[in-house]
């Protein structure tokens, strides 16, 4: 059975008592790298520019490290634990987080993933704003940014011009977006999109590179940009995400490598909504 099925039988049950409890996941808690090849790879980590971000903002819409609940706090972490194993196990290191359709809290996903990433010590991430037709991760942080990524695919900004470091949140650079555009599928098979996806992979020390991506039933961007990632990580929502779009969903990922599912807003009492 796929983790999909698994996440469309769990959609099934909804209400009812999980007939299993899982096993915890230990959480990776790592010591910094303090070896000579650790410490000359932090050397060289790039100073981009800063963004500032409003932390009101992000309290708002639940972003880390603006959480206090700890469940919340836990299940982002174990999460961070599970995408880290099947990374590093298959020496992957880019993940488009997608969906099935709006509202599933994929975009909400993809910002605290790349936050307890870097949370990690040895863990460097990009977080990169690719849906284009709806770009929202800029207003999720509250974060003040000149130029995007739509003004560099189309053109009008360097690659430099478009990384920020956020103030106060180490090892995570971020590329917003504030543009909407309208033939995006094309972009993100442009030249210009594989040379920005070639210059953050070589960035040293190596990164983590998260791409909030459209849903893939509103559009065929994500399928056009599949082909460039080593992985999905697909968000579904309780009482949100029907069981046809879901079907779907399932059809359309195909033989892509699936890093995992994760479940929103589930009824049942879990350590983590992932799957």
């Amino acid at each position: 059975m796929s983790i999909i099925e698994s996440a469309l039988k769990k959609v099934q049950r909804r209400g009812t008592p999980s007939p299993a409890v899982r096993p915890r996941v230990r959480e990776i808690v790592r010591a910094p790298d303090t070896s000579p090849a650790g410490l000359a790879a932090a050397a060289r980590a790039r100073k981009f520019k800063e963004a500032s971000l409003d932390a009101q903002t992000m309290e708002r819409h639940c972003v880390l490290p603006q959480i206090s609940d700890e469940r919340a706090l836990r299940a982002y972490k174990i999460l961070r634990t599970r995408v880290l194993q099947r990374m590093v196990t298959n020496n992957w290191y880019s993940v488009a987080v997608t969906g099935s359709t709006k509202g599933e809290g994929k975009t909400l996903t993809a910002i605290n993933l790349a936050m307890a990433l870097a949370q990690d010590v040895n863990t460097w991430v990009f977080l990169v704003d690719l849906d284009l037709q709806r770009p929202a991760v800029a207003n999720y942080l509250g974060m003040e940014f000149g130029r995007g990524v739509g003004d560099y695919l189309v053109g009008e900004a360097s690659i430099d011009e478009i990384l920020y470091n956020p103030i106060g949140i180490d090892r995570l650079a971020v590329i917003p977006n504030s543009r909407s555009i309208a033939n995006s599928s094309e972009l993100l098979v442009s030249p210009r999109m594989i040379e920005l996806n070639k210059t953050l992979l070589n960035e040293a020390p190596r990164r983590i590179v998260i791409y909030d991506m459209p849903p893939l039933l509103a559009s065929d961007d994500m399928l056009a940009f599949a082909p460039q990632i080593d992985g999905l990580l697909i968000v579904l929502a309780e009482g949100i995400s029907a069981r046809a779009n879901m079907q779907k969903t399932k059809q359309l990922i195909g033989t892509s490598n699936v890093i995992g599912v994760v479940l929103n807003q589930s009824s049942e009492s879990n350590d983590s909504p992932y799957y």
